[in-house]
């Protein structure tokens, strides 16, 4: 395969916080930015509450890179399956005197209409988080627990 870019611009617009934008991501018929806004958590110094922040993209990159792998892999492997979602945590502290996302909690869960295939599930979920391009980039620890429903 070859390489891929994703480019992302970031622009301070006041106080700490400001936008975050991908040339790759405009809306086609509007031809309008897909932004976020981004500030530093309120957990640190003059950080700002309800607003989107590296620690939640970083936790909600690789919850996301789980279910797209996910949704690869249960394709490729033909699994039926009625809904996938995953909760999930990032852990911040103090590792060697810098601050590290030292673990990432995940709590996916899949709802299968057919019991017989409950541990074909399990498995396919592992393999996802196993082969997650993101998980597979960080040094953080990944941790998940999984739930399969079944759905009459």
């Amino acid at each position: 395969m070859d390489k891929h870019t994703y480019n992302v611009n970031v622009n301070w617009t006041q106080d700490r916080k400001g936008t975050m934008c991908s040339p790759e991501l405009k809306n086609k018929t509007t031809n309008e930015s897909n932004c976020l806004e981004v500030a530093t958590p309120p957990e640190f110094p003059k950080g700002m509450p309800n607003i989107w922040t590296p620690e939640h993209l970083f936790t909600a990159a690789v919850s996301s890179c789980l279910m797209t792998t996910f949704l690869a892999i249960a394709e490729f492997s033909k699994l039926e399956f009625v809904s996938f979602k995953c909760d999930s945590k990032g852990i911040l502290e103090k590792v060697d005197g810098k601050f590290v996302i030292s673990e990432v909690l995940l709590f996916p869960e899949v709802v299968i209409t057919n019991e017989s295939k409950k541990e074909r599930a399990a498995r396919i979920l592992e393999k996802s988080e196993k082969a997650c391009l993101i998980s597979n980039s960080i040094t953080s620890q990944i941790t998940m627990e999984t739930k399969i429903t079944i759905q009459n």
